[in-house]
């Protein structure tokens, strides 16, 4: 049994057969997802999923790249909908460096503002970051994100940078990348990620893990990133399948 603790299935690649998806998904062993929305139009894509499939949760956000669009009533939004039985995190929020759409200083302010909300909601994080790192951990920790932890989504950073996280309450996501032959880091870092705090998903459609890599992800591969992590740990993939799954079920509060 598989938890995908971060999927897209909100997103228009899925439009013509999110159904099948889902199939494919069930059909290996993948028996919870977390459908996330960042914006006005994937947000209620995810509550509808959530409430169609008892298996799928939404977590609602506002994604740093578009923070430049973010008002007030997002956020009053974002209270309104968290108290949604289904809803089970705050996010994805963050910081992305990489792409120039929003000031650094606009980001900033609308992460802290998601944080504060999900201290206000009782609800974990789930956080995006892209070539932020160290800024990430910081404004963590100087708005107290400890209070309710969350996710560090599809992590990409070193062992330096996770410690502190977990420090912080944080669990250590991890997605495709693990499984890509050129790609250390991630595999490092995932060697060090205590049992307890490990999770897995697939950011689909985006990073689909080896061998589907550069084509259309989707949940059904979660299965191949647990594989990776399984043998990177030297364990039983079945066990590490069911501590992953009780984990993400812990921190998302789901009985």
């Amino acid at each position: 049994m598989l938890f995908d603790t971060h999927v897209h299935l909100n997103a228009d690649q899925y439009e013509e057969d999110v159904n099948e998806v889902i199939e494919r998904a069930l059909a290996n062993e993948v028996t919870n997802m977390v459908v996330v929305g960042f914006d006005e139009k994937t947000i209620p894509k995810a509550i509808q999923l959530a409430e169609t499939y008892d298996f799928i949760y939404a977590a609602v956000g506002w994604h740093p790249v578009d923070a430049i669009d973010f008002e007030e009533r997002h956020l009053q939004w974002l209270k309104e909908l968290s108290s949604h039985e289904k809803v089970v995190a705050i996010g994805e929020t963050g910081l992305d460096y990489h792409w120039d759409k929003s000031p650094k200083s606009v980001q900033k302010e609308v992460f802290r503002k998601q944080i504060q909300l999900a201290k206000e909601v009782k609800l974990p994080l789930i956080i995006h970051d892209r070539e932020a790192h160290q800024d990430i951990v910081n404004i963590l920790k100087e708005e107290d994100a400890q209070e309710v932890g969350g996710i560090m989504h599809c992590f990409g950073g070193d062992l330096h940078i996770a410690k502190q996280c977990l420090d912080l309450r944080f669990h250590i996501s991890f997605g495709g990348p693990v499984t890509f032959k050129n790609a250390q880091l991630p595999k490092d870092v995932a060697k060090e990620i205590p049992m307890d705090r490990i999770l897995v998903e697939t950011d689909a459609p985006y990073l689909a893990p080896h061998p589907y890599r550069g084509k259309r992800n989707e949940p059904a591969y979660v299965k191949l990133i647990a594989e990776k992590i399984a043998e990177l740990k030297e364990i039983n993939v079945v066990d590490f399948a069911k501590m992953t799954t009780e984990n993400a079920k812990k921190l998302f509060g789901i009985k």
